[in-house]
This record gives structure tokens, sequence and C-alpha cells, in this order.
């Protein structure tokens, strides 16, 4: 049975102040029993949090949006994985359609960061998803099937199973519309079929696929029952007090 898990990118929002009052709203009514918790604070805010869960003794794991490919060196105003997980980082966002979009960040970028993360000891949430456009083309399968082999290239099998891939359809990130609970399921029971042929059905039935795309406290519960979908990537809605309701889904 593959363990939920849910994570919050708070993308560029919050500063160092309110994501501690937030952190602090929120911490004690969360329910990490049943499900892993993350949250992915911006950059500057991530030592505070990880002191302030340290200080609850929460199971709330951290994350961070982003990450270079590389250790060290003159890379002006890049974040390398060694920082993260020195300060206690645990999850990476990797290759969101964000980055992709507004950054130029390529399959092959997304490659070697997650090969960087996996080899520093971090686990990434690898991003895939198909713009409005490319789903009205028909082109959604062959795109999501080109982005998550690309992505995993020199994955060992003893390695993948630490990658959390998160499917995004671009045309439901922060627009109010959701993929339906069956375009969800069909989309991440492709991505698990996908994996089967990479690395076996074993590695893939173990392998944890989430949703993301204007996942809401209304249609969490709905979303987390279809059996190939494991939690979500959350947006807009981990800035509030919603987040909770969604992580407390089955309550």
């Amino acid at each position: 049975m593959r363990k939920k898990i849910i994570a919050g990118n708070w993308k560029m929002n919050k500063t160092v102040l309110e994501a501690i009052d937030f952190v602090g709203e929120i911490h004690d009514d969360i329910d990490t029993s049943e499900v892993d918790v993350v949250i992915c604070p911006t950059f500057l805010a991530l030592s505070e949090i990880i002191t302030l869960l340290e200080d609850y003794q929460s199971d709330i794991k951290l994350g961070a949006q982003n990450m270079f490919y590389e250790e060290k060196g003159a890379y002006t105003g890049e974040i390398s994985p060694n920082m993260l997980y020195d300060l206690g980082v645990e999850y990476v966002i990797i290759g969101h359609s964000e980055r992709r979009q507004y950054f130029g960040e390529t399959d092959e970028i997304v490659n070697k960061k997650v090969l960087k993360a996996i080899q520093v000891g971090l686990k990434p949430i690898m991003c895939v998803g198909e713009s409005l456009a490319q789903r009205e083309a028909g082109d959604t399968f062959d795109l999501v099937r080109n982005q998550v082999i690309e992505g995993l290239k020199k994955v060992g099998k003893d390695q993948v199973q630490e990658v959390i891939i998160a499917y995004e359809p671009i045309w439901a990130i922060g627009t109010g519309k959701t993929a339906t609970s069956e375009q969800a399921e069909e989309v991440c029971k492709y991505i698990r079929e996908a994996l089967a042929e990479m690395y076996g059905s074993a590695v893939a039935n173990t392998m944890r696929i989430q949703y993301g795309g204007s996942v809401t406290k209304d249609n969490a519960k709905e979303l987390f029952n279809m059996p190939n979908i494991d939690g979500a990537l959350v947006g807009g809605a981990s800035l509030k007090e919603d987040f909770v309701s969604i992580v407390n889904y089955n309550e």
C-alpha cells in the first residue's frame, strides 16, 4: 500500500515572518499519521521553518522549490543540493512547469537535477504535464511519457523509488480549472505503465504519483481515492487553512 504524499508549493509567496506565523497556525491540526506532508516555502524561509518544525516536534517534512545541478561553483544566485541537504531539507521540486516556461528548463536540465538530487540524498518531486494546446492536439500521453523517460535517464532501479512523479496539467495550474478525477487518474495510470516498462511492475507499483492542478479541499478526497493517484502537489490552496482540510481529507 503506497502512502499518500501531499506537498504544498508556496511558490513566491509569504515573507519569512508570514511563513513562521502560518506554520504556527496549521501544524497542530495536520494529521501526518497516514499521509506524508511536505511544505515547500521560499529559500529564505527554509532555515527558520526547519527550526520551527523541530521545536514543534512535527512530522511535517521540508521541501525546496528548486535547486541547481552542481554542488558548488560560480553560479550566481543559484542554490546547490548540498546546501539544502545540510539545512535539513528532504524533498525538492524539480521541473515545475513554471520553471520550464519562465526559465527555459528542458528535460535535459530536469534530468541533471534529478540525478544530482538523488546523489546528494534529496528526494526529487519531478513534475510533468501538458499545456491546453497539447491536450487538445491529443499529445498528452506522448508528451508526458517523453518527460518521464527523459527526466529519469540514468536513474537506476535502486534509486528511482526515491523519486515522486507529480502530474501537473499546465492548463489546470492556478487557473481554477481542474482535471476531472477520471482525467487525472487516466494520465497517472499511464505514467505508472511507463514506469513499469522502464523499471518493471514491482518497482512501478511502489512509486508515488501525485496530481497537481487547482487541488482544493472540495476535490481532494475524490482525487486521492483514485487507484493511481498517491497525493497531490498543491499550489494556491497550500497557502491557507484549506491545506489542513486537503491533508485531512479522510476525516
